[in-house]
């Protein structure tokens, strides 16, 4: 199956699947949400069928929590949980710091809720999501629907201010009608281009009337398992300073990602 994978795709699943060994048996597990973090579902799901793998679920999407009750995922609430051992998630950009942009996916608010929740977050990704500055991927911006090009219209007028060099919001989309979050919200993505100083924009965001939550995920992330499309891995840990490497076979197989590899 493998085999049929972009390098892209290859990337990602070697990073998913060796973020997976990071769980152990009784963990309540935090579950991303995005093409990546569903490697990572399909992952838990083979090895609580294979091997047992006893674990919860706590999924921070809709489709998500579909993918794992599929794969035979136990899934329950964050309210059931309380607490997790560890959130595993993708992300859209990730800088030298492991500061993030997540929400490509539309689900950063309640990804956001959920990793900083667990005693550990760890990011699955593929090599091209590093950066070196946060900004060329869109920020999303959560907001409520009420008066939303109010907001809109505050936002951009706020960024005149911020270290950044585009201020153009949009709304984002779903077909023909405004895209709805989970929580039945809007999410207006942000061009910025390059974010100077992201921590003070997730503050001055985050103030504003009609804002529920954007995209910038700072001091949340612990570790990030980057991906290769030749199967190595590199394992970088911001707490300890470390980094590590190493390497995943591919082996042709019919197994739970058939269907993702197209």
């Amino acid at each position: 199956m493998t085999g049929e994978l972009s390098p892209i795709d290859k990337a990602k699943f070697v990073a998913a699947k060796r973020a997976a060994d990071m769980v152990e048996d009784g963990m309540r597990v935090g579950l991303g949400t995005g093409s990546t973090a569903a490697w990572l579902v399909r992952c838990l799901g083979e090895m609580v069928r294979d091997e047992g793998l006893k674990i919860r679920g706590v999924p921070t999407s809709t489709r998500t929590a579909e993918l794992a009750r599929e794969v035979g995922i136990e899934v329950i609430s964050l309210d059931e949980a309380k607490w997790l051992d560890i959130t595993i998630d993708g992300a859209d950009e990730f800088d030298g710091e492991l500061n993030l942009i997540k929400g490509g996916g539309g689900a950063l608010l309640q990804e956001k809720i959920v990793a900083t929740a667990s005693d550990q977050m760890v990011v699955i990704a593929d090599i091209g999501k590093e950066v070196e500055t946060l900004g060329t991927f869109p920020l999303p911006v959560e907001v409520i629907p009420f008066g939303w090009q109010t907001t809109q219209a505050l936002i951009e007028e706020t960024l005149i201010s911020m270290d950044v060099l585009g201020r153009q919001a949009t709304l984002r989309m779903n077909g023909d009608a405004p895209f709805v979050t989970d929580e039945g919200n809007h999410i207006l993505d942000l061009h910025l281009g390059r974010i100077g100083n992201a921590r003070q924009l997730a503050m001055v965001l985050n103030q504003m009337p009609g804002v529920v939550e954007n995209g910038l995920f700072i001091d949340i992330c612990d570790t990030v398992v980057i991906g290769f499309g030749d199967g190595k891995v590199e394992i970088r840990d911001i707490n300890d300073g470390t980094v590590q490497h190493d390497r995943l076979d591919f082996v042709e197989s019919d197994n739970l990602f058939t269907d993702l590899a197209d």
